[in-house]
């Protein structure tokens, strides 16, 4: 019995590591198609290359831009207001929704005010922020922290609100201070949800750096983007496009990659 119960298990994680395999061969596969598929196109001229510059292009004109250190430079500029406001809004938020989950009046007190404010897209505040901070950098690392805040905040507060009360009853009934309670029940059981809140706010703070820099800024992938756009320069354009979702997908990645450093089990219901 036991011998086929590890037999099963071993073709359990054997049939698991092919359906992992196709899925990251599919993953890769699928944009390498497109690129052949777009550059065919293009080559035979059945789309207007003025606008859907070759791939081959995009690359050469890749290359030139990092050879010349422009791409360099935007990318690190950006990737700089990115992490800065990144992290003032996560760490804002994880502490305001813990703080609004745990003590009543206070919630009572603020969540009307900042599901109000939620509702206001935070790229609407640029102008305002524009007036009273000028054109540095202030404005647009306070842009990128506001809507990092709001969404890691509401799922926080969610998060918190959602932990079965059985769970803070059994600390108390083993004699647990309401600190402890805090740190080694409260803050676990919570952690899945405020991680749920981090990834999807780094997505949502790169679209908003990414704006600020077409509108208020002479740096930057966005700024990048958006004046090649008025030069007519699609193929600059297309890079700035490119390294924008590369730098999306490895933030992301990095969020990931700290949540199933902090919370292992995920990465166990993972495989």
């Amino acid at each position: 019995m036991t011998t086929q119960s590890e037999l099963a298990v071993r073709g359990a994680r054997r049939s698991a590591r092919r359906a992992r395999a196709a899925d990251v061969a599919l993953g890769i596969a699928t944009p390498i198609v497109l690129l052949v598929a777009w550059q065919i196109a293009a080559s035979t001229h059945a789309i207007d290359t003025r606008i859907f510059t070759p791939p081959s292009d995009i690359v050469r004109t890749a290359g030139s831009l990092a050879t010349n250190g422009t791409l360099g430079a935007d990318l690190g500029i950006t990737t700089a207001r990115l992490a800065v406001g990144y992290v003032i809004g996560a760490v804002l938020g994880v502490v305001v929704g813990l703080a609004l989950g745990v003590v009543r009046p206070l919630r009572s007190a603020l969540s009307p005010l900042f599901a109000a404010l939620y509702a206001v897209p935070q790229i609407a505040l640029l102008p305002l922020l524009l007036v009273i901070f000028g054109l540095g950098e202030t404005a647009k690392i306070i842009t990128v922290a506001a809507v990092t805040f709001f969404v890691v905040e509401l799922n926080t507060l969610g998060a918190v609100r959602r932990v079965p009360p059985e769970l803070l009853e059994a600390g108390q009934a083993y004699g647990a201070t309401r600190w402890r309670r805090f740190v080694h029940v409260l803050v676990p059981a919570t952690a899945p949800g405020i991680f749920t809140g981090l990834r999807v706010a780094v997505a949502l703070a790169l679209v908003v750096v990414t704006a600020t820099e077409f509108v208020a800024a002479n740096s930057g992938l966005g700024y990048l983007v958006w004046n090649s756009w008025q030069l007519f320069e699609p193929a600059d354009m297309y890079v700035g496009l490119v390294v924008i979702a590369l730098l999306g997908v490895v933030a992301t990645g990095i969020v990931v990659g700290v949540e199933r450093l902090v919370l292992p089990w995920t990465r166990r219901r993972a495989r």
